[in-house]
């Protein structure tokens, strides 16, 4: 259980502060930041909205209890990995770097809820 715990904390404390970091520009209006994500070929106004979720998503994921508003956060932040990364990929190609580090962000993540039910798994 002990084991279970640190990888749960680790995971989710990396995985929060890189969604809180990224998003902070764009919950800003932060030029470089919309214009990136307006370069994707999202709307402009989707940005504050995005980067805002992502903010409250990773706040969900830190806070204790609130099972079923962290199983939302885990659904929401993976929505917007895998949307994020078919956006470039569709934009810009495929990238190795982009998608490698994609792919690790989303590994982290699952790491992280997994580790979490079996922290708190019921029964």
């Amino acid at each position: 259980m002990k084991q279970t715990k640190i990888t749960f904390w680790v995971s989710t404390v990396l995985i929060a502060g890189f969604m809180i970091v990224s998003s902070f520009g764009g919950a800003i209006n932060q030029p470089e930041a919309v214009n990136f994500i307006v370069g994707l070929g999202f709307p402009a106004y989707f940005v504050p909205f995005i980067s805002i979720a992502k903010i409250l998503g990773s706040i969900a994921l830190l806070m204790p209890g609130y099972y079923r508003i962290k199983e939302w956060a885990y659904a929401g932040l993976m929505f917007d990995m895998v949307g994020a990364t078919y956006a470039v990929t569709a934009k810009a190609g495929p990238s190795g770097i982009m998608f490698g580090m994609m792919a690790v962000l989303i590994a982290v993540t699952l790491v992280s809820y997994f580790s979490w039910h079996k922290m708190y798994r019921r029964g």
